[in-house]
């Protein structure tokens, strides 16, 4: 019963904070006249990412690294295939010009170079983690600069004034009852699968991917239904280059990450998740029930090879 009260007690935390949190973040986005776009690859996706970076983190503090990519990559499939797919089926999302021209290309190349990183040696190393580390600060010039020249943007809702205080407030307190939410959520998932009797493995890759990225679930969707559309995409694609730039890149900083072999196919599955993502908006500049639809049975075939 705990854990059945751990698992409803989170999700409403979840959605909650959630609400909280992107109405701060639009509202500050609106208050300085910063492109939500902006917004949503920076607060809300580091926002967002907590969770994976304080598992991943924490662990190679313990001298755990081992779950670092599993996490990582897990969180990063479900955030394209499952979160995006979900949102997709609920409303279309606009996408940006620069998402579709250099920010999705920019995380399939971040991606392939975790593998070719993990191939070489079954381990990211120090020096590794250097060069995922200098990657992140290139991101971050990148995003300096988007928000000093702007991007071009559907035409967004207006917003309730807000002063500056409550927006930084709501973003705060909705982030902290998001990161919350989620711990108990994936304490209460948990222990029922393995009450259940199902494998780490498969409690790491799923229940724990999942965990970990219902923030940006519950966040994406609340944005796409509030027509914040820039932090929706915005949302999804900075979490994870922000999961493997800075979350892998620090935890190879402290350790060496162990790549397992398995996480191989893991990792493809993940870069294919981001070329249908590309190919699947590239035409008509938004992400459609169709093409959503088809992310989540691409998520049911993954889940399939897992169970195998």
């Amino acid at each position: 019963m705990l854990n059945f009260v751990l698992l409803v007690v989170g999700f409403v935390m979840l959605v909650k904070g959630a609400d909280w949190f992107v109405e701060g973040a639009a509202s500050l986005a609106a208050r300085f006249g910063i492109p939500q776009l902006v917004i949503g690859l920076t607060i809300v996706a580091m926002g967002t990412s907590m969770p994976e970076a304080a598992v991943s983190i924490t662990a190679a503090l313990k001298g755990n690294a081992g779950i670092t990519i599993g996490n990582v990559v897990g969180s990063n499939i479900m955030n394209v295939l499952v979160i995006l797919g979900v949102t997709a089926v609920i409303t279309n999302v606009a996408i940006q010009k620069s998402t579709l021209k250099v920010e999705i290309p920019f995380m399939l190349f971040v991606t392939a170079a975790m593998v070719v990183m993990g191939l070489t040696g079954n381990e990211i190393r120090f020096i590794e983690g250097v060069v995922l580390w200098a990657l992140f600060l290139v991101y971050l010039a990148y995003l300096f600069h988007l928000s000093r020249t702007g991007v071009e943007e559907e035409e967004e809702p207006a917003h309730a004034p807000m002063s500056i205080a409550k927006c930084l407030l709501a973003i705060v307190v909705g982030g902290v009852i998001v990161v919350l939410g989620s711990d108990f959520a994936v304490d209460g998932a948990t222990g029922i699968a393995r009450m259940i009797g199902l494998s780490e493995r498969f409690i790491g890759l799923t229940i724990v991917a999942l965990g970990t990225s219902l923030p940006e679930l519950v966040t994406s969707v609340t944005a796409a239904r509030r027509g914040n559309a820039g932090i929706a995409i915005g949302n999804i694609v900075g979490s994870n280059l922000f999961n493997i730039l800075f979350v892998a890149g620090t935890t190879a900083l402290i350790t060496p990450v162990v790549f397992e072999s398995a996480f191989v196919i893991d990792s493809l599955v993940a870069i294919a998740a981001g070329v249908l993502l590309w190919l699947g908006t590239f035409r008509n500049k938004e992400l459609r029930r169709p093409v959503g639809i088809l992310m989540l049975l691409g998520y049911a075939a993954y889940f399939v090879y897992l169970l195998a």
